[in-house]
């Protein structure tokens, strides 16, 4: 395998190794049995030292095709000298702590996925535990009972994948490699620690699961309670719109030459979607399952009852995330009734 050039002809999850620009590669890894289909990470090299943004989910496969993808570049695992992670999902973080107990990479996340990554690590903690209690304020107990039947009632046997990052990063400029510097930017919404990296020297930015091409990135899907996920990730959205432009480079989709572009159409795409949320409420929804069973979702516009149980619980929670962040802009009416939050058009 030689590096070739990112191509946007080709499949941007065909396994390989695409440079990017000088010493920037893109590597594809593969996700186990997920919409997605895979899940980009980066190769930041000047021929001597070696650091990845992201680093995948921590399967045999995933690890393999990395390894070939670094031989391409002239490099191995053990030569990663830091892993700098976007964010604290599994496809993002776990192999990172995987090759760190062989090799000793040393690994870096945003300060403020502290709090999350301490309550995955509880073995006890029912994974999806905080959907739970927002699905309950949805009033989705159908979702709860099915996610209960999924997940079961057994301890978590992969809790000490979730281990501590080696350092905790602030916002403000890192040296990643001699003579090169990323800016860390803060942008909670999709977690509350999200970060992208900008180089701005090469005119790049890593968007991680902020902005990606042809999806909305769920919003909130996070183990700690956050008050308005939604304004969050619209106000992150704002404020990386507000830095000069650059190329994208998103954690899943091809590169795209424009971070501003992408930006401008989910900002858009969310007031269309809270526009479509509140509709709902005039059309007899009270609670946001009820909501959501009248919205459509993914670009086939399915109804809820298509969706599997996990992605019924996302569908639910954003639905919910919309109609809290309209009912803090008081374009709503919102009550509580034995747990149950209960939403009134004007």
């Amino acid at each position: 395998m030689e590096p070739v050039a990112d191509d946007a002809a080709r499949a941007w999850t065909e396994p390989g190794v695409y440079t990017v620009a000088p010493g920037v590669y893109r590597i594809p890894l593969p996700l186990p049995n997920d919409g997605l289909r895979a899940v980009n990470v980066y190769a930041i090299t000047d021929g001597t030292e070696l650091a990845m943004i992201d680093s995948g989910w921590a399967l045999a496969e995933a690890r393999d095709q990395l390894q070939v993808a670094l031989k391409a570049i002239g490099a191995e695992l053990g030569d990663v000298g830091q892993f700098l992670v976007t964010h604290v999902h599994r496809d993002h973080y776990t192999q990172a702590v995987v090759l760190r107990r062989e090799f000793g990479n040393r690994i870096a996340l945003g300060e403020h996925e502290r709090t999350a990554l301490e309550i995955t690590a509880n073995p006890d903690r029912f994974p999806v535990g905080t959907q739970l209690e927002q699905l309950r304020q949805a009033g989705a107990d159908p979702v709860v009972e099915e996610l209960r039947k999924l997940f079961g009632n057994a301890p978590r046997a992969d809790a000490d994948i979730w281990e501590m990052p080696d350092e905790w990063l602030a916002e403000g400029r890192r040296t990643v490699l001699r003579g090169r510097a990323l800016d860390v930017v803060h942008t909670p919404g999709h977690t509350a620690g999200h970060v992208v990296f900008d180089d701005g020297a090469a005119g790049l930015m890593f968007t991680g699961d902020h902005v990606l091409p042809h999806i909305t990135p769920s919003i909130g899907f996070h183990p700690g309670a956050v008050e308005l996920p939604l304004r969050d990730f619209l106000d992150s959205l704002r404020l990386v719109r507000g830095l000069p432009d650059r190329r994208m480079l998103p954690a899943h989709g091809p590169v795209s030459p424009s971070v501003h572009a992408r930006i401008d159409e989910l900002l858009a795409h969310h007031e269309d979607r809270l526009a479509r949320t509140a509709e709902a409420l005039s059309e007899g929804a009270t609670t946001a399952y009820e909501a959501a069973l009248k919205l459509g979702w993914t670009r086939r516009q399915r109804k809820l009852a298509e969706l599997d149980p996990f992605n019924q619980m996302l569908a639910v929670t954003e639905t919910k995330a919309h109609l809290d962040l309209l009912a803090h802009q008081g374009k709503i009416s919102v009550s509580e009734v034995d747990g149950v939050r209960h939403y009134t058009a004007p």
